[in-house]
């Protein structure tokens, strides 16, 4: 049985402009990002390792995170997927059962990635995440983080055919879509778009093309990646550096959101 929410998510990458995804990393940025008119919440492994006092990199305790889930959950209406990095082990049946969980908070999507590890080896997850779904009645949307790209795992002008190739065995494994993070340049979007059944997902990116041509060249989805945070990571330090170097109040003031139109989020 399909859940409203999990068709929903499928029906946003089908749109005549890609899905865009302003990632989250905890309830309040969910809840903000929500009200400003996105569609649809993901999460970024790195925004949720960095808010929970962690390093980036498959670090995450997925008691902590499950539980970040389910406080995202309750806060938002729209369809909620979740970045589970590898999946926190190597073992198809563990990743299955992490799957499960974060599907019992609400969760109708998952990103899960190959990073610099062996194809194969994401394919037996794929496989299994997709058997835990079934049983669970979500038709979840698997999106296939591959970093082929990112990582620079073969020379330039391998990286679209290898992605290619990899994507069709995660087709076959089960998966929904395909996540190139690092591609940005068109021909090579519109190379790998046209050649697999896999619907494409870019991040923002050095590069990338405008939104309005990314449609156009076949990507079906666009993720903000950690850019969020760190962009923010950013402007924090600059005022906190401000106010404890140099006594600086008044960008505090000026900057910021109006405490009752916060509170009234919640």
């Amino acid at each position: 049985m399909k859940t409203p929410s999990a068709t929903l998510f499928r029906e946003l990458h089908l749109q005549q402009t890609p899905l865009k995804l302003p990632n989250a990393w905890d309830a309040g940025s969910a809840r903000l990002i929500e009200s400003l008119g996105a569609t649809a919440i993901a999460t970024t492994s790195a925004g949720v390792a960095w808010s929970l006092g962690y390093r980036d990199g498959n670090l995450l305790p997925v008691e902590e995170y499950v539980a970040r889930a389910a406080s995202i959950s309750r806060v938002i209406s729209v369809p909620l997927s979740a970045d589970i990095e590898g999946g926190y082990s190597d073992i198809p049946a563990t990743v299955a059962l992490t799957v499960s969980r974060f599907m019992d908070t609400g969760v109708v999507g998952i990103n899960i990635e190959d990073g610099a590890g062996d194809p194969h080896v994401l394919c037996r997850k794929i496989e299994a995440i997709r058997t835990a779904s079934a049983r669970c009645g979500v038709d979840l949307y698997i999106n296939v983080r591959t970093d082929v790209y990112a990582r620079n795992l073969v020379p330039a002008g391998e990286k679209a055919a290898e992605v290619i190739t990899r994507a069709q065995a995660y087709r076959d494994a089960g998966a929904d879509g395909i996540f190139v993070i690092g591609l940005a340049e068109a021909e090579e979007i519109r190379a790998i778009a046209g050649s697999t059944d896999l619907l494409l997902n870019v991040a923002v990116w050095p590069g990338l093309p405008p939104v309005s041509e990314l449609a156009g060249i076949g990507v079906r989805r666009l993720s903000a990646g950690s850019w969020l945070p760190q962009t923010l990571w950013a402007h924090n330090a600059q005022l906190v550096s401000g106010f404890l170097q140099h006594d600086e109040m008044t960008p505090m003031l000026e900057k910021s959101a109006p405490y009752s139109e916060i509170n009234a989020m919640f």
